[in-house]
């Protein structure tokens, strides 16, 4: 037979008088320490609704949704959290490291599973000549606080902080075609539509 070492006895004393390490959960609600990973809440005023956070998403938990068929058209994230599993990706790599955190709500039980959600939404911009989606203004508008005078070189950039300022309205409706050589060059485009544009504008010549 072999006697116990006097480490374990020793750790078996302190454990003896020791408190309890487990709560009585759910007889007694549990509070969770600073740092405990619960649901992610996004912040409606700081989410820019870039969608960076469904892209790193390990569950897929994170659903990007566009609203094309209504004025104005609208993006929403959607948090299902009956698939979420806590990671932290979404907080961790969020694009303004703001838009969502960590709760330490973690007891979401509920009857029905189509309750375990939330969202955000904010507006989307539109490229003028082909319709396809190229970011919400939001996006934009954050891009243009972080660039500051650099965002003097990107055209959307500067009707966004146009718009913002209440200063500009609808560019291509209140110039006339004859007053500017290229107008299609002063409007919110894509970057396919605004280099097909920039190539016809160097060389006469449509790609």
């Amino acid at each position: 037979m072999r006697y116990p070492k006097l480490r374990e006895i020793k750790e078996a004393l302190k454990s003896f008088f020791s408190k309890p390490y487990t709560t009585r959960f759910p007889a007694k609600p549990h509070i969770p320490f600073e740092r405990f990973r619960g649901k992610p809440v996004p912040d409606d005023e700081k989410c820019i609704a870039c969608g960076a956070c469904a892209e790193v998403c390990p569950s897929r938990a994170i659903e990007v949704k566009d609203t094309l068929d209504k004025k104005p058209e609208t993006r929403d994230i959607i948090w299902h959290y009956d698939l979420c599993v806590y990671c932290g990706q979404c907080e961790s790599l969020c694009t303004t490291l703001d838009g969502v955190k960590l709760s330490n709500e973690f007891d979401l039980a509920v009857f029905d599973r189509s309750d375990l959600y939330m969202k955000t939404g904010k507006d989307l911009v539109l490229c003028e000549d082909c319709g396809n989606i190229i970011t919400t203004r939001a996006h934009l508008v954050w891009l243009l606080d972080k660039l500051g005078p650099y965002s003097s070189g990107n055209f959307n950039l500067i009707y966004t902080a146009q718009k913002e300022l209440k200063v500009a309205q609808d560019i291509p409706s209140r110039v006339e075609p004859d007053e500017i050589i290229r107008p299609d060059l002063f409007r919110v485009l894509c970057p396919k539509c605004h280099h097909l544009v920039l190539v016809y504008n160097q060389t006469g010549k449509q790609p």
